[in-house]
Formats: structure tokens, C-alpha cells, sequence
């Protein structure tokens, strides 16, 4: 199931279209805020799918009845990048377990490259909601392969992939390896480069949230 913010109109068009601005997206910490934004934005519409349950509320003039997740939410966020879109998400999931993964791209001499996976950090994930934060699902090996990596930490009840601009080929390739998961994207774009950078995409999003890297 895909779920693409821009489908609809709201005010998320707006901070994806600072995003992708070459203008306004030089502006690093305007730029950490709008990942951090679409994160809010995706969460509020992730907590949606949730399980729920009545809470009493003892008030000041009584009591109110509420309705409260009751399943445990563990945020998950490939390094570095993930981090802004991942704190968005932490901000409406305040309670949740977390899990950090450090991967990127190992590029070789023709032009090729594979993922390299360093390090995982992570709670049992056994019967929780798994939520994966990556801002940019281009050829979807990156998520497929941290999924693949927390297998090994247990079996969540729901799997969830957010992200703020995803490719059809990226969809389409974590589709076919967990056709289970949800994918929410702030938006969807056709195309992949030969480097399998989407386009037209927003750049490189570790780089403009944090600065270029050697």
C-alpha cells in the first residue's frame, strides 16, 4: 500500500516544495525543519492505523474517556540523513523505542555501487509498529536492506516506510521484498539517473540537512 502526501493538496505541498527549492534549500537549518515537518505530518497520518482503546481521564469538573494507542511504536531511521525526518516523527510518537542504522553508499570504480550496512542499534521489535524513516526511497535497496537486518531483533505486527520523496522503481522494489508494508511518501517521482539519483528529487539530502562529507 503506498499512501503519497502530494496526492491530495495540504499544507505538506509546501514544505516539500522548499525542499526541493534550490533557492530556499541552501538555508541548512530551514531545510532540517522541513525534513522534521513532513515527519509530524506523516506520523499524524501513521497514528491513524493504529490499534486504540478507551482511557479514563480524571479532569478538574470530571471525567473524560479517550481514546489511546495501545500498541508499542518503535521509530526506526537510517543515519544521517534520517535524522530531521525521524525527530518530526519522535515528536508525535514521544513514547517510542527507537532504532538507528548506519548504511550508505559504497561506490566502486564503475560506477556501480552496493549498500554498506555498519551498525544497528535496537529494542526487541516483537509484535510492535515498526515505522522506517528515510528521506529518500530511490532504488529502495537501502530500505530492504535494513528490514532484512531487524529480522533478526523479532517480528513486528505492521511495518511502516516513510519517506519524503520516493522513486516508482524505489516503491515498487520494497513492494515486491515486503509487500506487507505500508510506504508513506511525501511524494512520488518517475524517474531514476543512471547514478540512481531521483529526479527531480531534492539533491542529496544528508548533505543539505548537514553539509557535504568527504
Amino acid at each position: 500500500m503506498l499512501f503519497n502526501l502530494t496526492a491530495k493538496d495540504s499544507i505538506a505541498n509546501r514544505f516539500i516544495a522548499e525542499l526541493r527549492n534550490v533557492e530556499t534549500q541552501v538555508d541548512r537549518p530551514r531545510f532540517r525543519r522541513n525534513l522534521e515537518r513532513i515527519g509530524e505530518v506523516l506520523a499524524y497520518e501513521i497514528s491513524q492505523t493504529i490499534g486504540y482503546e478507551p482511557f479514563q481521564v480524571e479532569t478538574p469538573l470530571g471525567t473524560a474517556t479517550t481514546m489511546l494507542p495501545n500498541q508499542r511504536v518503535v521509530l526506526a531511521t537510517i543515519l544521517r540523513a534520517g535524522l530531521p525526518l525521524h525527530q518530526g516523527m519522535l515528536n508525535y510518537f514521544d513514547t517510542a523505542d527507537n532504532v538507528f542504522i548506519a548504511a550508505y553508499r559504497k561506490h566502486h570504480k564503475d560506477g556501480t555501487f552496493e549498500i554498506q550496512l555498519d551498525y544497528v542499534s535496537t529494542p526487541n521489535l516483537d509484535g510492535c509498529v515498526l515505522i522506517l524513516a528515510d528521506p529518500m526511497l530511490a532504488t529502495g535497496a537501502s530500505v530492504n536492506l535494513a528490514l532484512k537486518e531487524l529480522e533478526r531483533f523479532g517480528k513486528p505486527a505492521a511495518v511502516h516506510v516513510a519517506t519524503v520523496i520516493a522513486s516508482t522503481a524505489g516503491v515498487e522494489a520494497v513492494r515486491r521484498r515486503w509487500p506487507k508494508a505500508r510506504i508513506w511518501a511525501g511524494a512520488v517521482d518517475e524517474e531514476l539517473t543512471a547514478k540512481s539519483y531521483i529526479v527531480p528529487g531534492l539533491g542529496d539530502a544528508g548533505d543539505l540537512a548537514f553539509g557535504e562529507k568527504m
